[in-house]
């Protein structure tokens, strides 16, 4: 990978993740159905599902473009990152869904609580946090048994093209060994993927299993489903 292209690019991405505890949740998953299982995150920016899972006894790996970077450098860019969603946030409470969020402020705890496990876990294990550019994954052939990509695909659609996609869900596939799930299947207006028929036409003609289900987790209205693909050999 070219290291300074990354760094080039560093300022144009938003590292802000989301807690162990909502991967759970927008991923339908329990801790016991992850046991004796290897896990690949793959965008994780600031997710501390790495962090957390490990503590736990998991088996998780987490994979980013900005991971060439120190952990303070991605302290500081979280914070920036933060402080600037937190604002745009309360602008336009009106799209987003305050259950599992009590406010702004209690989505900021959370939302911080996840970037300083992160920054801790990169300081104290560096290696399981694996610089990657998209769509290309420098992992062998069904290396992971269940693949987590969240707050990616799907919703920067209008920025990433159909091509794009298919590439890196392609790449995921061949690197898990059991099943690829992708959270949510709407872009950032909460509009369901416009290629995403096609893109299950093409994977079930390709010999998966696919299915779209809901989840308990509803942040950003509409964005409550997963598209789950499942290998069948």
């Amino acid at each position: 990978m070219n290291s300074e292209k990354v760094k080039l690019d560093l300022e144009k991405i938003i590292f802000i993740g989301r807690t162990y505890e909502e991967y759970l949740s927008m991923f339908a998953l329990s801790e016991n159905a992850l046991k004796n299982k290897r896990i690949l995150d793959c965008p994780a920016g600031a997710c501390s599902f790495t962090a957390v899972g490990r503590q736990r006894g998991l088996d998780i790996s987490a994979a980013d473009i900005t991971y060439s970077h120190s952990a303070d450098q991605l302290k500081n860019k979280g914070m920036k990152d933060l402080n600037h969603a937190m604002e745009n946030i309360d602008k336009a409470r009106e799209n987003y869904v305050w259950t599992y969020f009590s406010g702004v402020e209690n989505l900021r705890e959370h939302r911080m609580r996840a970037l300083e496990e992160t920054v801790k876990d990169m300081n104290r294990a560096k290696e399981n946090y694996i610089p990657v550019t998209l769509p290309e994954l420098p992992f062998k052939d069904q290396e992971f048994d269940i693949v987590l990509s969240a707050h990616f695909l799907f919703m920067y659609a209008d920025r990433m093209s159909e091509e794009f996609h298919l590439a890196t869900i392609e790449e995921m596939i061949r690197v898990s060994k059991e099943e690829v799930r992708i959270f949510p299947t709407v872009d950032l207006e909460g509009k369901r993927y416009e290629n995403m028929d096609r893109l299950i036409a093409y994977l079930t003609e390709g010999g998966y299993m696919t299915r779209e289900e809901d989840v308990p987790y509803e942040f950003q209205s509409s964005a409550n489903r997963m598209l789950i693909i499942k290998k069948t050999v």
